[in-house]
Formats: structure tokens, C-alpha cells, sequence
């Protein structure tokens, strides 16, 4: 067996020093003197960082609460006996009712189709948005 077939010695765990005896701290350099860095204040602390606006947040809750709006007044809208139907009696009546209800309930379930294709509008919007303005 050679010499570079042999195990290595082990080494001792104490801490390394690669480059040579540390210098003791009078003799380290002075920083360079100039301006400060820009987004620094004049008295060396850094600027209070802005506070973020949750803009799109807010658009969005404001849409939610007019499609909620939309959808009760839609579904208030078919209680009680519509004009149309005042004057009919029995099965008339009934079949009258019965055809403003499927109206209603049509209605009702196209606004909230239209909600939830909003909402996925503004989903994918949102996202693209902020991959687009996040930091590499």
C-alpha cells in the first residue's frame, strides 16, 4: 500500500485559523469616509420601510360584497305573487308561480356563475401580478 492509500490523521476540533494570527483590533482600517449609502438617513439609521396598501385586497372585498348584494336582491326579487299572475286562480295560479321561481332560481345561479368567474379573473390576475413584481 502507498501513501495515498493510508487514512488520513485525524484532526483536532479546535478552531482553524487558514489565515494566519487574527490582528488585534487597533490595527483594523478605518471605514471609508463619504456619503452614506443611499436609503440612509443623515443620523445612520435606515428609513421607516413604507407601509404596503393591501390595495387589491380591498377592490376585492368590494366586489364580493356587491355580487352577496346582488345575489340576495336577485333572490328576494321572486317572493311573493308576481304581477303577472294576479288575477289567476288554481292551477294557473300555481303554474304561474312555479314558472317565476324557475325564472328566479335561473337568475339567481347565472349571477353566481358570474361570480365565480370574476373571482377566478382576479385570482389569476393577482397571481401574475405578483409573480411579475417579486424580487429575484
Amino acid at each position: 500500500m502507498g501513501k495515498r492509500d493510508r487514512a488520513q490523521e485525524p484532526q483536532s476540533w479546535g478552531p482553524r485559523n487558514s489565515q494566519g494570527p487574527t490582528p488585534p483590533p487597533d490595527a483594523w482600517s478605518t471605514p471609508p469616509q463619504g456619503p452614506p449609502p443611499s436609503g440612509y438617513q443623515q443620523n445612520g439609521t435606515a428609513p421607516k420601510p413604507k407601509k404596503r396598501r393591501r390595495v387589491f385586497l380591498w377592490f376585492f372585498l368590494a366586489v364580493q360584497l356587491l355580487f352577496l348584494i346582488w345575489v340576495i336582491a336577485g333572490a328576494a326579487s321572486g317572493s311573493g305573487t308576481p304581477n303577472e299572475c294576479r288575477g289567476l286562480t288554481g292551477d294557473d295560479l300555481k303554474l304561474c308561480e312555479d314558472a317565476n321561481d324557475v325564472g328566479t332560481t335561473i337568475g339567481v345561479w347565472l349571477v353566481i356563475i358570474l361570480w365565480a368567474a370574476v373571482d377566478a379573473i382576479l385570482g389569476f390576475t393577482y397571481l401574475i401580478y405578483r409573480l411579475a413584481s417579486r424580487r429575484n
